[in-house]
């Protein structure tokens, strides 16, 4: 595979966390070295570390170079300290359930450790954080062959939003498949929605898509109906963001139309994402905080002014597809077919 560059990293000193900026994708890789907690924050705030397994991976990398520069003696006051960032971080971004996964892992890791000494504590978090990293990659690739094995070769996959390499740390999720696929010839023709406000699709997909050498055309979002349309989709592959325990799931903003559209085309609707996105505490999509953001995003997201000056904004990052269009949900541990709310559980 034509691997896509680490979104979320340790630097060789293992003291700094390395962003790429997706902010500034694809005019430019810019990558970022941060060991503050503020900057981190800002970074998961502002997008430039984007998709739920990558802010998982980047919040145990960032938590971890954090409290590395501790000056704390006693386990104690190195555990408030902890968790202090920990908390600040959490307060990031609401939706993604990978950054509450990923911080907790790190909290349950410092108290089985708690009875050793800070320094030993210190270096127990940097392998956890590790390991988050390394079980993300080892997903993405269990993912793709489960994905794989409900396509075939030449198909019209139309994908949403971003939720490959650079939103995980290797295959992705809804564009594993497309890897895999690639390494074996089976030649999909893939679509990416552009993904407004903030073109994820167009700046993040396609950059990634095209540099590995797959064939992927860009459309704008309200043009899935015409490709549906015409026959040139035979599958919608998303990522996702949370799942609840009756399947709803939180995507990007505009995938539940995609779904929908989807379904009156009689077009499959594929899920993809790792188990740790599941949160079964979270009983319905109804449950789900959906993230409001700053409303310029739409009207002058990119520098140039787009509608009135003044005028009402609504700009919710994510929407909740519910269970009843998907058609499955794929998982680094399998197909999880309907119905959700008891094959869900038997991941678990």
């Amino acid at each position: 595979m034509v691997m896509t560059v680490i979104p979320a990293r340790l630097n060789d000193k293992k003291d700094k966390l390395i962003l790429i900026d997706q902010t500034l994708l694809p005019e430019q890789e810019k990558f970022l070295e941060l060991d503050l907690v503020e900057d981190i924050f800002e970074a998961i705030k502002k997008l430039r570390v984007r998709g739920a397994p990558a802010i998982g991976v980047a919040a145990a990398f960032g938590l971890y170079v954090c409290i590395l520069k501790s000056e704390a003696t006693t386990v104690g006051a190195f555990k408030r300290e902890f968790e202090e960032k920990r908390d600040y971080l959490a307060t990031s971004r609401p939706t993604a359930v990978n950054l509450f996964w990923a911080l907790d892992r790190m909290t349950n890791r410092l108290n089985k450790e708690e009875n050793k000494t800070v320094e030993e504590i210190k270096a127990a978090l940097l392998d956890e954080s590790e390991k988050i990293l390394a079980e993300d990659q080892e997903m993405g690739k269990a993912i793709g062959e489960y994905g794989l094995s409900l396509l075939k070769p030449g198909m019209g996959l139309l994908t949403h939003c971003n939720a490959g390499g650079i939103a995980t740390s290797g295959y992705g999720t809804a564009l594993a498949p497309m890897y895999v696929g690639y390494e074996k010839n089976y030649n999909f023709k893939i679509f990416a929605d552009e993904t407004r406000p903030l073109l994820q699709g167009a700046r993040l997909t396609a950059y990634e898509l095209f540099k590995a050498g797959l064939d992927v055309t860009v459309i704008c979002d309200n043009m899935a109906s015409i490709v549906m349309k015409e026959g040139k989709i035979d599958a919608v592959l998303v990522g996702c963001d949370r799942i609840a325990a009756n399947g709803d799931t939180a995507n990007k903003i505009g995938t539940s139309g995609v779904a929908i559209l989807a379904k009156e085309y009689g077009i499959p609707m594929y899920i993809l994402g790792p188990t740790s996105t599941i949160d079964m505490n979270t009983l319905t999509g109804d449950d789900i905080e959906i993230e409001l953001r700053d409303g310029e995003e739409i009207i002058n997201g990119f520098g140039k002014r787009t509608a009135p000056e003044g005028v009402k904004t609504y700009n919710p990052a994510f929407d909740v597809t519910a269970a009843q269009y998907i058609t499955a949900i794929i998982t680094e541990k399998g197909i999880v077919w309907p119905p959700y709310k008891d094959n869900l559980k038997k991941l678990f």
